[in-house]
């Protein structure tokens, strides 16, 4: 490593010298951050070994190095030429323009309307959409405008949405919400059913937000026993005090069972998947709990249960099962949750299959020691957040790339959203089902709905598993 380290930075200072000597400010700065993205890839990429532009012996020269460098216009080209199999594999990698727009999303904060929705074709069209709000953010604009969860739209500003214009009108900074009904006739199928227009509508306007990811807490009882159940929406380190919280309260009420919904959760903080697993257990500190394998230039590191986090005892509730509601929507850090569990204790997995990420990111600066926000170079605000490490559990099996399936599949309709925390919402009732041992719900009499494809509302960096930077293993400061 020290070998490692000591050469490159050799490399790189000789770089510097002979290759910024342009008169064009433009040029200097693109080269400078192109060289900071190729000697932070060098040093971190999970793949390193599969791209042969970032081998340790790619250039045999300077000017080799620097003539390498001009060939490509923008640090998002030559970052985007460095992934490996981004379609399939890499996935999840990515350059940031502006860090500190990053760091503040990182932490909760971002310009939103607060809600969050599905898209579906309406019976019997190929064109014509509508929409299902499934999430209304707490003390949020949509929030405070009083919607809720379940709600139908089939306009934005009058206009009827279609496939075609859906990503036009749902991305505007203000629209209006047209209100609509969802009419089922009575029948078992969805060719009958029907969608109707109202006069109701809802304008909102985003706005800056931060989101506290501990979403909703409530003690639901169950034949004479407490069943706590906890929906979690992100895994922010920023707010750890608030998780631990919530577990306190679920101790306090000497919970039996705990049904943890991670059905919106797009991952997060390493460090913070540890502490809630440690929150559900409390019976294995100190084993491992997880696992980071990364390149070679690196050592691996075991992610351990904890029983406090600066400083601050960890409410733990002893627990040796779980229920986990866990969708499509469900990424990196909520699938090491899942994984890592489940090699210690029963893990009932609610819902549909996952996302599939089992990779860790980490922030890169360009800074001398890559890692470290200080001493930052001030001429440019871009940073990186490679893929730098694999999660995988103690017995070092990773998460599907096609993600973890569920022990009860069951997925939300459109008809039927139902209320988060409500004994009726269908996926909180198939996990109490499965708690009473009734099976009175049944998972397979749900109407199909056809959705239509909404990525383009996913959040940059939502679906990222990332490591606090004094974490990367073997880093020497």
């Amino acid at each position: 490593m020290e070998k490692f380290k000591l050469m490159l930075l050799c490399f790189v200072s000789l770089v510097f010298t002979s290759c910024f000597e342009d008169n064009d400010d433009n040029a200097i700065a693109t080269n400078e951050i192109n060289d900071f993205v190729w000697k932070g890839m060098n040093a971190v990429y999970l793949y390193k070994d599969e791209i042969p532009d970032l081998a340790d012996d790619r250039f045999s020269s300077n000017e080799e190095y620097a003539n390498y460098l001009n060939s490509f216009d923008t640090p998002e080209a030559i970052f985007e030429s460095l992934k490996f199999q981004p379609e399939t594999v890499d996935r999840f990698s990515r350059i940031i323009p502006d860090y500190i727009a990053f760091e503040q999303s990182q932490q909760g904060t971002s310009v939103s309307k607060g809600l969050e929705f599905k898209l579906y074709f309406e019976p019997g069209s190929d064109t014509d959409i509508y929409g299902v709000i499934s999430l209304v953010l707490n003390n949020s604009v949509a929030d405070n405008s009083g919607l809720e969860r379940g709600q139908i739209f089939d306009a934005i500003d009058g206009v009827q949405l279609t496939f075609d214009n859906r990503v036009e009108l749902l991305t505007q900074p203000s629209f209006t919400l047209n209100l609509a009904n969802y009419l089922n006739n009575g029948t078992e199928t969805t060719d009958d059913d029907t969608i109707e227009s109202t006069e109701e509508e809802v304008s909102l306007t985003a706005e800056v937000y931060t989101e506290n990811p501990v979403h909703l807490i409530t003690i639901i009882p169950v034949n004479g026993e407490n069943v706590g159940y906890l929906v979690y929406n992100g895994f922010n380190s920023s707010f750890n005090n608030e998780l631990n919280n919530a577990f306190g309260e679920f101790a306090a009420n000497n919970i039996d069972h705990l049904v943890l919904d991670l059905r919106y959760n797009p991952g997060g903080s390493v460090n913070t998947a540890r502490l809630l697993g440690s929150m559900i257990t409390g019976q294995f500190t100190g084993q491992v709990y997880s696992k980071l394998v990364a390149n070679n230039n690196f050592e691996d590191q075991n992610i351990n249960f904890v029983d406090s986090f600066d400083g601050t005892p960890v409410n733990s509730l002893n627990l040796n099962e779980v229920y986990i509601i866990a969708t499509d929507r469900s990424a990196s850090a909520s699938e090491l949750v899942i994984n890592s569990l489940e090699e210690y204790i029963d893990v009932v997995h609610i819902g549909d299959e996952t996302v599939g990420k089992t990779q860790a990111s980490v922030t890169v600066y360009d800074s001398p020691e890559l890692f470290n926000r200080q001493n930052v170079n001030p001429r440019h605000t871009y940073a990186m957040q490679p893929l730098v490490s694999n999660s995988v559990d103690a017995k070092d099996e990773a998460v599907r790339a096609t993600g973890l399936i569920p022990d009860i599949k069951i997925m939300e309709v459109a008809q039927n959203f139902g209320t988060l925390g409500a004994p009726n919402e269908p996926l909180l009732a198939a996990a109490l089902a499965n708690i009473e041992g009734t099976g009175r719900f049944n998972y397979n009499n749900q109407k199909e709905n056809r959705e239509v494809d909404s990525d383009f509302l996913i959040k940059p960096f939502e679906e990222e598993m990332y490591i606090e930077n004094d974490w990367m293993p073997g880093i020497q400061k």
